[in-house]
């Protein structure tokens, strides 16, 4: 058969493999979090889950959101950034009343406070989306008097996607203070690795901006050491660290 004849049947292949990449990329990035809102509905425990994960995820999200309104890159990232704000705010919304429900006889925190020291460990979820609206009316506000500047949308894109390479920091920190990864889904941080390593993957084939490729390789190396914790802990069991704290800062939320 001639090669010119097998077009009929590759091209629409490529074109299948291409639509199957795109939506990896808008859907893959919430896949992890399947078991861990399961787990934490399930058990009623949110203490193994970091909510600044949710936070590190917000912040890029929207600040890449805002980067391409200064330069426009594949849909498919655009997109991806949508769904992910939205699955960050029902875990948070899940993590919030669970904790709360846990509470005994705790003074509740809100976003009107303006106190650092709780800052996210409200007590309602109401809190979370006012602070998340008044940073992307800030930051939108910022983007539009700076947007034709190449070097702040620069700055941004390169904030956006290093404060992501940053989402496993503080699993990473909260491991390391529990010295345990009890609580934490294994399945979660198995997804983040494939999931990252797939997204570096597809930046560097698809001519990303540079800043995506860089940060998505550091990305994966915290990863890496976050799996790195789950083998020590579990093989080598090490005494957890006595610290004081107040109440809101002993927890994951």
């Amino acid at each position: 058969m001639e090669p010119g004849g097998l077009e009929w049947l590759l091209v629409p292949m490529q074109q299948l493999v291409s639509w199957g990449a795109a939506g990896a990329m808008v859907f893959g990035g919430v896949v992890p979090y399947i078991p861990q809102y399961r787990d934490i509905r399930r058990t009623q425990n949110a203490e193994g889950f970091s909510t600044y994960v949710c936070l590190v995820l917000l912040v890029a999200n929207i600040l890449r959101i805002l980067f391409w309104f200064g330069r426009h890159f594949e849909s498919p990232l655009l997109w991806q950034s949508i769904i992910m704000i939205i699955t960050m705010l029902l875990m948070l919304k899940l993590c919030t009343e669970v904790r709360v429900s846990n509470e005994l006889n705790v003074k509740r925190r809100s976003f009107a406070d303006f106190d650092l020291n709780y800052f996210w460990h409200w007590s309602k979820f109401t809190d979370y989306v006012q602070c998340v609206l008044t940073f992307t009316g800030v930051t939108g506000y910022i983007t539009y008097l700076w947007l034709d500047s190449s070097l702040f949308v620069e700055t941004l894109g390169f904030l956006a996607v290093f404060t992501e390479a940053m989402l496993g920091v503080p699993q990473l920190y909260r491991n390391y203070q529990n010295r345990s990864t009890e609580g934490m889904s294994i399945k979660m941080v198995l997804m983040w690795t494939s999931g990252d390593t797939f997204k570096t993957v597809y930046f560097i084939l698809n001519q990303a901006p540079f800043q995506f490729s860089i940060c998505g390789l550091l990305q994966v190396f915290v990863d890496i050491a976050i799996l790195l914790q789950v083998y020590l802990y579990s093989y080598y069991p090490q005494k957890p660290m006595s610290h004081t704290a107040h109440p809101a800062s002993t927890k994951a939320l």
